[in-house]
């Protein structure tokens, strides 16, 4: 019987604290705050890159290690790009 009890109270204390989570998060966006981390390219630096890996020289690494970022950070963010024919340029 007192399991139940226990059972209950921690049911309502969790009710509560998810009632008092999404309030909290409601308000902050009202407020104009969004969650999440902030990305660590812009776009201006993703156009800065994708331009940059159109040369056939270019290392995807040493790119990466320019902006701060790593080799899986600028994939994801940027997507592959062609390098331009030698011809091209």
């Amino acid at each position: 019987m007192e399991f139940h009890v226990f059972a209950a109270l921690a049911e309502f204390e969790r009710n509560v604290i998810r009632e008092r989570t999404v309030a909290g998060l409601t308000s902050a966006r009202a407020r104009g705050r969004v969650g999440g981390r902030r990305p660590k390219l812009n776009e201006k630096q993703i156009r800065e890159i994708k331009v940059l890996l159109t040369d056939p020289a270019a290392q995807v690494t040493d790119i990466a290690a320019r902006y701060g970022v790593s080799r899986t950070t600028l994939y994801k963010r940027v997507g592959t790009v062609q390098p331009l024919k030698q011809g091209a340029l």
